[in-house]
């Protein structure tokens, strides 16, 4: 028989922010006059960090669909030169 594992202060804390946390929602699928393509650069640019890198689906709200078309996009952009790979050094 397994003893039940003592319950600590950050499980308490894991439970408590999960109650308040709201569902994010794809900006495309509610808005759906929004575009993904690769030459409207501003828009792509929320969706990249500071170092280049793509914002996963987790962090940004969006679908699978519009996550993997907006990936495409940004490569797109890169390869034409819209948008960096990486952040410029300093």
């Amino acid at each position: 028989m397994r003893r039940p594992r003592p319950e600590n202060k950050s499980d308490a804390r894991r439970r408590e922010r999960r109650e308040y946390t709201k569902k994010k929602v794809c900006r495309f699928c509610t808005d759906k006059s929004l575009k993904i393509d690769y030459k409207n650069y501003r828009l792509l640019r929320s969706f990249i960090t500071e170092r280049g890198r793509i914002i996963p689906r987790r962090i940004s709200g969006n679908c699978a669909k519009h996550q993997r078309e907006l990936t495409r996009e940004i490569k797109r952009a890169r390869h034409v030169a819209l948008l960096p790979f990486t952040a410029l050094p300093k």
